[in-house]
């Protein structure tokens, strides 16, 4: 008896931590920004977008979220094995996000990144010579794509 009475307890005390427990806000989500300079050229910048407590989903405890962002629409793309963009300004302003496969992207400055499932990204690259885009994956490349306004102001924290 006295074992049950100790275990039950014992549970009772973790059960009643995690519910009382501190929630703290989530650590900046980090993405990369793939922009164009006044001369043409794009370039990558690796940007954060910071998080706020927010009763998001009452009665549901607080949870981390970033300030709203409007877009305009979503849409998915896909890539086979080895497909390749040869140099192309992004067609819109857009935030892509991985979600399989691996892309390798370059941009006019000669830089050259990777990006894997669950990478986010930023092109805002509309004018100038643009990127390259590779599917370096050997399994197909899936995106989410979504159209964003124009110039629209993100409170982002630049690393």
């Amino acid at each position: 008896m006295f074992l049950f009475v100790f275990f039950f307890l014992a549970s009772t005390s973790v059960i009643m931590g995690i519910l009382h427990q501190e929630i703290k806000v989530a650590e900046p989500c980090e993405y990369t920004r793939v922009y164009s300079d006044a001369e043409g050229e794009s370039h990558f910048e690796n940007v954060r977008i910071p998080f706020k407590l927010a009763d998001f989903a009452p009665p549901a405890p607080p949870i981390s979220v970033s300030d709203s962002i409007n877009t305009k629409a979503l849409v998915l793309i896909s890539s086979p094995s080895g497909w390749f963009g040869d140099w192309h300004p992004t067609p819109t302003r857009q935030c892509i996000i991985l979600i399989s496969g691996e892309l390798e992207v370059e941009v006019s400055d000669g830089e050259i990144r990777r990006f894997k499932k669950g990478d986010i990204a930023l092109l805002e690259d509309t004018t100038g010579k643009g990127h390259v885009t590779r599917v370096v994956s050997e399994e197909r490349a899936y995106c989410i794509a979504i159209t964003l306004g124009s110039s629209q102001d993100l409170e982002t924290e630049k690393m």
